[in-house]
């Protein structure tokens, strides 16, 4: 299995992470500048109200919105007493009042768990967690472990063994990543230097800056070399110089053995067109989700949960109706797994299967969904089918979904739809001059969009529009016409 990571940065408000195993595409991250994601970031806080109705606090981030504290995610000792329950029991308690933990006016340091979505604010913890390539640091958690992803018991123990005998600060948890599977004791030590190192650096702005964000996460480039890299991966492709360059650094500091893995992409075409990963983006914005047999899954995501349905279709090879159905709904399981990820869907989700009367078949078809599921970096948990053929499952939602980040509210039905946001509009139709530009015999190119995405091109991206032209030697022309809706555009190209 040939597996790449393909990291498109050609333009900057936009940075995307495609990752693909034998050319299909497995995981996707996006992130726009405009709304970047603040998961990771420490800020020195302020606990504004103390709600006891909702055992939450409220915190000032020094941002427009304030963050939300829950009583789970408080600290054992942050008000100086001492409290009997360490850091892991104290975070499954559900009945110690948040008015014992916190109170308003004080100082705590928080970090970002989950960003704000609408009217909602962040969701912090003050159990704060340092990642490193293979180690995790947690300050102030006598917490050491190995992540639940290695199952495999020998290497977990030679693991757990591993840190026993590295010499770790004693004020601080350690837990040793995915990442950190089959790795000797001297990556681990040498992991353990940086993070401590990163530490510290923190530790310094606590005490000097003013209230507000001490440390920021890295840009989402960094991030996915440090993250999701992993050595059966054979190669990252990046289509900009700025972001080959900090790939390659990043790359230096977490695996220097691997940095001739990272490439360079220099060719006309744009890097997603060309690995057809533009039409698999497109797909995830629709309800249906074709499967190869001809069946079909439906995503429906709500307000309280989000709804899959599985239809057989046209696949009607097998005579037994239960055949069929089995067969369906085990290549529906490793379909709904895959778009969970990458549409990052959380929650908790309901998927009803098609109707099955074997035991066997059922059971097969929970440990087909489980293992598909066990490839998820989010944390989920599935339960058994229910009489009425459904099966249940949360999702830890690891950012904003693929649908927040590219559409907006529609403006004409006040919620009950979506559009593209003109943001991504304007990206869209960029992307689209490099891939129409570049075809034979083209000489200019017309383009006709709403009046708004016109206004967008021609002044905020007009000096990506004048690159554009000098990189192809083709003039383009923007015209805004009233009669087009937000997502239609029309390319006309002349030819010499």
């Amino acid at each position: 299995m040939k597996r790449k990571m393909l990291i498109n940065v050609s333009e900057p408000e936009e940075t995307r992470i495609a990752v693909l195993e034998d050319s299909i595409l497995q995981e996707l991250y996006i992130e726009r500048t405009s709304a970047g994601s603040q998961v990771g970031n420490i800020f020195k806080s302020k606990v504004l109200n103390v709600e006891p109705s909702i055992q939450a606090a409220f915190v000032d981030l020094g941002k427009e919105r304030n963050g939300f504290l829950h009583a789970s995610d408080v600290m054992p000792g942050l008000m100086g007493r001492l409290v009997p329950e360490t850091a892991v029991d104290m975070r499954r308690r559900q009945d110690i009042g948040i008015q014992k933990l916190v109170k308003r006016g004080q100082e705590v340091l928080v970090q970002i768990t989950k960003d704000g979505i609408g009217s909602k604010g962040p969701s912090v913890t003050t159990y704060i967690s340092l990642p490193g390539r293979y180690l995790v640091m947690m300050p102030g958690v006598k917490h050491y472990g190995v992540s639940r992803k290695i199952a495999d018991e020998q290497e977990r123990q030679r693991l757990k063994k591993i840190l026993g005998e590295i010499e770790l600060p004693t004020n601080s948890g350690f837990i040793v990543r995915t990442a950190g599977e089959g790795k000797s004791k001297r990556d681990l030590q040498n992991d353990l230097r940086y993070v401590t190192r990163l530490w510290s650096v923190v530790e310094q702005q606590i005490a000097s800056a003013p209230y507000g964000c001490v440390y920021q996460e890295s840009d989402l480039v960094t991030r996915s070399i440090r993250d999701f890299f992993t050595a059966d991966i054979d190669e990252v492709l990046i289509d900009s110089e700025e972001g080959f360059r900090r790939a390659r650094q990043a790359m230096k500091v977490v695996s220097p053995a691997y940095q001739k893995r990272v490439k360079r992409y220099d060719d006309k075409e744009p890097l997603f067109h060309k690995a057809n990963i533009e039409e698999e983006i497109e797909r995830l914005y629709r309800r249906r989700v074709p499967l190869k047999s001809g069946g079909s899954v439906v995503i429906e995501p709500t307000e309280a949960l989000v709804s899959i349905d599985v239809n057989s279709g046209t696949f009607t090879e097998e005579r037994d109706a239960e055949e069929t159905a089995f067969k369906t709904n085990m290549e529906a399981a490793n379909e709904i797994a895959r778009q969970l990820r990458l549409r990052d869907l959380g929650g908790v989700i309901v998927i009803d299967f098609i109707d099955m009367r074997s035991e066997k078949h059922k059971s097969e078809l929970e440990h087909e969904l489980g293992v598909a599921m066990k490839r998820d970096r989010a944390r989920s948990k599935t339960l058994k089918i229910t009489k009425f053929g459904l099966i249940q499952m949360t999702r830890q939602r690891m950012r904003p979904s693929v649908k927040s980040t590219i559409f907006e509210t529609c403006p004409n039905c006040s919620g009950g739809a979506v559009v593209r946001s003109i943001e991504s509009m304007v990206l869209f139709v960029l992307r689209q001059l490099r891939v129409r530009l570049g075809k034979k015999g083209v000489t200019s190119m017309e383009v006709s969009v709403h009046p708004r995405v016109a206004e967008d091109l021609l002044n905020r991206k007009r000096q990506s529009l004048i690159k554009i032209e000098d990189e192809f030697g083709r003039s383009v022309i923007v015209t805004g016409n009233p009669e087009r809706r937000i997502e239609d555009v029309e390319f006309v190209a002349s030819k010499g």
